[in-house]
């Protein structure tokens, strides 16, 4: 699996402040065999990130997408809008359960408004901008992040049943 990691910070794009997200999801993945073949640093700005999300489904880029950073409700939050406008298939389950997991750490997960969904056949996911949340956030939806790119991608396993189920945990 290729991946890309967008991370989403008006310091970082500045050189005011280092990304330790994207790097932190990069390391995660490769400790799962997952290839990081891209990452970017770029401001909380919604035609840039629209851009972006755009240029990489469309090339093919990667199989999984991931942002981090501007999921919350700050007024310069845009990440979820901006994917919204560009995916054409959301997933709410995936952002559901990111949610459900993350508030048995903290009450603040309440405040995500992370989304994922598919542009062409790229899996585009919504992560929190701290390296500690992008990790459990993407750990909690993990099991179901490889059958989802298989599905994407037009492969024709099923999707129900213990074997395929204990098939994705060997996975993680």
């Amino acid at each position: 699996m290729r991946a890309a990691i967008l991370t989403l910070s008006d310091k970082g794009s500045r050189g005011e402040r280092v990304d330790e997200s994207g790097p932190a999801l990069a390391a995660w993945l490769a400790e799962r065999g997952v290839h990081t073949v891209h990452s970017h640093v770029i401001p909380d700005e919604y035609s840039q990130i629209v851009a972006v999300l755009t240029e990489w489904g469309d090339s093919d880029l990667a199989d999984l997408i991931l942002t981090t950073g501007g999921t919350g409700v700050s007024p310069r939050d845009v990440t979820p809008e901006a994917t919204m406008q560009i995916a054409d298939r959301l997933i709410p389950g995936l952002g559901e359960l990111m949610r459900l997991k993350s508030l048995e750490i903290t009450p603040m997960a309440a405040l995500s408004r992370a989304v994922a969904g598919i542009r062409k056949q790229s899996l585009i996911i919504n992560l929190p901008g701290s390296p500690k949340g992008a990790v459990e956030n993407l750990g909690a939806i993990w099991p179901t992040i490889g059958h989802a790119v298989e599905k994407i991608r037009g492969g024709q396993d099923d999707c129900g049943g213990k074997y395929h189920y204990e098939r994705q945990l060997k996975k993680t």
